[in-house]
C-alpha cells in the first residue's frame, strides 16, 4: 500500500488533475493541444538530449538489458497483431495497429517517474538505455509491417524511404540523434545553453502528464471493449512477464532488471493513438486501450513494484 501513495498515486494525480480540468471545462482543448506540443515536440526531446548527452554509453552496450526487453516488447506486437486477426477477424491494418498499442509502453512519460520514484534518480540509467532505442525501434517494426502489407507492390525502397522519414520526422528521435551525437563526439555544451535545456527538462514530465490527463479525456471507450481489454492484458501483463523471463534467465542487475519490467509494465503511449490515427486503422481501439490501460495501470504497476521488492 505505501508503494501504491508514495509511488504510483502521485504520477496518476497529476494526470487526473489534467483529465478533470478539461472535463470540468477549465482547459480548453486547444490548451491541451498546445501543451502536448510543447511537451513532446520540445520539451522531452530536451529531456532525453540530456539524458542521452550524459549517459555512460557502456550501459547501452548491456545487450541482456535490451534483448530481454525488447524480445518482450516484440513478443507483445506478435500476440497483439496475430491476437486480432484470429480472435477478432480484424483486418491486417487493423491487425497491425493493435500490435502497435501493445508494443509501445509508455517509457517516457509513465515508466520514468515511477522508476525514479520507486529507486530513485540514480536508477534512471536503464531506463535512458531501453528509451534510446525505443521510438526508433517501435516505429520501424511498426511502419515496416504496416507500409508492406499495404504497399507490397511498391518495393523495398519505397518501404525503406517510408520508413525513414516518419523516424526521423519524430522530435523525440531527433532529440536522441542529438545526445547521441554530442556524447560521442565529446563535444562541450555550453554553459548558458545547458542552463536552459535543465529548465526545459524539469517542466518536461509534469507538463508531459497534465497534457495527457486531457489527452486522455477525448477517448472515452465506445465499444470494441474485448479487443481494448485484450490490449491492456498484452500490454499490463504478458510483456513485463516475458521480460521477467527473459531478464531472469540471463541473470539481468537488479538495477537493470527492476527497469526493464517496470517500463515494460506501463500502459500504450499516446503514440499508439498517433500511429493507429496515422493510418486510420483500429483508432477507437488505440484511443480507448490508452485511457483504460492507464487507469488499470495504476493497480497492476502496484502489483509488478511489489513483487520487484
Amino acid at each position: 500500500m505505501q508503494a501504491l501513495i508514495e509511488v504510483v498515486l502521485p504520477v496518476f494525480l497529476v494526470i487526473g488533475f489534467g483529465y478533470g480540468a478539461v472535463w470540468r471545462g477549465l482547459f480548453s482543448d486547444s490548451a491541451v493541444d498546445g501543451l502536448m506540443a510543447f511537451s513532446q515536440n520540445f520539451a522531452i526531446p530536451c529531456l532525453l538530449f540530456v539524458a542521452i548527452m550524459r549517459l555512460e554509453l557502456a550501459v547501452l552496450l548491456d545487450g541482456w538489458l535490451l534483448l530481454s526487453f525488447y524480445t518482450g516488447a516484440t513478443a507483445g506486437f506478435l500476440v497483439g497483431l496475430f491476437g486480432a486477426r484470429i480472435l477478432f477477424a480484424r483486418p491486417w491494418p487493423d491487425c497491425i495497429a493493435i500490435g502497435f498499442c501493445c508494443l509501445f509502453s509508455n517509457s517516457v512519460l509513465l515508466g520514468l517517474p515511477i522508476t525514479e520514484r520507486a529507486y530513485g534518480t540514480g536508477a534512471l540509467e536503464p531506463n535512458y538505455a531501453i528509451i534510446a532505442l525505443h521510438s526508433p525501434f517501435c516505429y520501424a517494426l511498426g511502419i515496416t509491417v504496416m507500409e508492406v502489407v499495404r504497399n507490397s507492390g511498391r518495393g523495398l525502397r519505397a518501404t525503406a524511404g517510408r520508413v525513414l522519414r516518419a523516424m526521423f520526422s519524430n522530435a523525440l528521435v531527433i532529440g536522441i540523434a542529438l545526445g547521441f551525437a554530442v556524447n560521442v563526439s565529446g563535444v562541450p555544451v555550453p554553459g548558458v545553453l545547458a542552463e536552459a535545456l535543465d529548465l526545459m527538462v524539469r517542466a518536461a514530465i509534469p507538463a508531459a502528464l497534465f497534457a495527457l490527463g486531457g489527452v486522455l479525456y477525448r477517448y472515452r471507450p465506445e465499444g470494441d471493449l474485448r479487443a481494448i481489454g485484450f490490449v491492456c492484458a498484452v500490454s499490463l501483463i504478458l510483456h513485463p512477464l516475458i521480460v521477467w523471463g527473459m531478464g531472469t534467465a540471463v541473470a539481468l542487475s537488479e538495477e537493470a532488471f527492476r527497469s526493464a519490467v517496470v517500463t515494460a509494465a506501463m500502459a500504450p503511449g499516446v503514440n499508439a493513438y498517433v500511429f493507429a490515427n496515422m493510418y486510420g486503422c483500429a483508432k477507437r481501439v488505440a484511443a480507448s486501450s490508452v485511457l483504460l490501460a492507464t487507469g488499470l495501470s495504476i493497480l497492476s504497476v502496484w502489483m509488478w513494484l511489489a513483487l520487484l521488492g
